[in-house]
């Protein structure tokens, strides 16, 4: 099954919308019902061509009674059943609808409830990350899984950032690449030191975080640091090298305990949602945006062992096809009998419109061992680039 993303505010309002879909050669239809704010065009549209969502919304009709602390936010810039107008209209079409359903990315939530979002080492709170180590943000995640099983009735349901967020994050104007930042540097700034994650670690984690990072400034010359981690009255000695290339080797001693940690937030926040989704609707497929890299943050949450309750793993495959391939075929290795993996798939720049390109990343990736592909992103592409999404996976079937 091939899947093309899509925004509920493509549909609502251009009748077009469902046929043109149903052209492109898909199957089902990934429809956003949670999604972070985002400046969106939208070349098809009657009604307007640039779409601006200031922050992140629900996008079926919020019933307060069931939520609790945390209460999504209404849209205003489209009708607040958008999702359930469009997904009739797609279906009218022939195309099942599949809930895109993003989890803890969340501005609007984080920066109204800081206590609730993913610290660095530093402190530092990143406002758009809800962190899955406390209770609030997982109940939070359960009761829009929930509402929108019950209301939104959708053939599949997928799950993204279904874990933390990390350092990266296209915000605002970002003004983070001077520091020259290493990717081990990313990583450990990604850690999750709030109040309810810097107590699991053990006492000198944070600054072993700390002392690797701003070793690397010009302000602090390159030196190897000790650290002195006492358990239970026993006191073991660390030391972390002086240029890092891996989060591992910045973290030295530390790293499995840590990355166990790390691992364990993605993992109880998705079995509660997989056995939720389970039980109020059995027969639903489970996709999972997903990443077998233990450290990974962000949309596709870490997934080392594999999740044996979900039908498909789909990995992101937006930047060069060899290592994506690498990723995909890393992924394909956890899977279990029957279960699939998905290809995440760029169709828009900086991929050129060309179908031989688009046809040749698809076979890469069906090489590695994809099965569907999930296209991004048929509301935001040009007449050019549906047509190329088109030709490509007739060549390919």
């Amino acid at each position: 099954m091939n899947l093309a993303y899509l925004y509920p505010w493509d549909v609502v309002g251009d009748p077009s919308a469902p046929g043109r879909l149903a052209d492109l050669g898909v199957q089902a239809v990934a429809l956003a019902a949670s999604y972070h704010s985002t400046r969106a065009a939208t070349p098809y549209h009657p009604a307007h061509r640039v779409l601006d969502v200031p922050h992140p919304a629900f996008y079926l009709p919020i019933r307060r009674s069931s939520w609790a602390r945390l209460v999504p936010a209404v849209p205003t810039w489209t009708p607040a059943d958008a999702y359930l107008q469009a997904r009739d209209a797609l279906k009218a079409a022939g195309l099942q609808v599949h809930a895109w359903t993003v989890l803890t990315h969340n501005s609007h939530l984080g920066t109204a409830n800081p206590d609730l979002v993913v610290r660095n080492a530093f402190g530092d709170p990143y406002p758009y990350a809800l962190c899955p180590a406390h209770e609030d943000v997982i109940e939070y995640c359960e009761r829009m899984v929930r509402e929108i099983l019950e209301v939104g009735e959708p053939d599949g349901l997928i799950l993204e950032a279904c874990g933390p967020m990390g350092f990266g994050h296209q915000s605002v104007h970002e003004k983070t690449s001077g520091a020259d930042w290493t990717p081990a540097d990313v990583d450990l700034l990604s850690l999750c030191f709030c109040t309810n994650c810097a107590p699991r670690y053990p006492e000198a984690t944070a600054a072993a975080v700390r002392a690797a990072i701003d070793r690397t400034t010009p302000e602090n010359p390159a030196t190897e640091t000790t650290a002195t981690i006492t358990t239970a009255g026993a006191s073991t000695t660390t030391t972390t090298s002086s240029t890092p290339n891996t989060i591992e080797s910045a973290l030295g001693s530390l790293t499995d305990e840590v990355r166990a940690i790390r691992v364990g937030l993605s993992t109880t926040l998705r079995q509660r949602l997989v056995a939720l989704t389970r039980t109020i609707a059995p027969n639903t497929p489970i996709t999972l945006h997903a990443n077998p890299d233990p450290w990974a943050t962000g949309a596709f949450a870490p997934l080392p062992a594999g999740e044996p309750n979900a039908d498909v793993l789909v990995a992101n495959c937006w930047g060069d096809p060899a290592t994506d391939a690498i990723r995909l075929a890393r992924l394909k290795e956890l899977t279990t009998p029957g279960q699939r993996v998905g290809a995440y798939v760029l169709a828009l720049p900086p991929r050129p419109a060309d179908p031989s390109v688009l046809l040749d990343h698809l076979r890469t990736y069906a090489k590695a061992g994809a099965s569907e592909f999930h296209l991004y992103h048929a509301g935001l592409a040009s007449p050019q680039r549906l047509t190329t999404l088109t030709q490509a996976l007739q060549l390919h079937t």
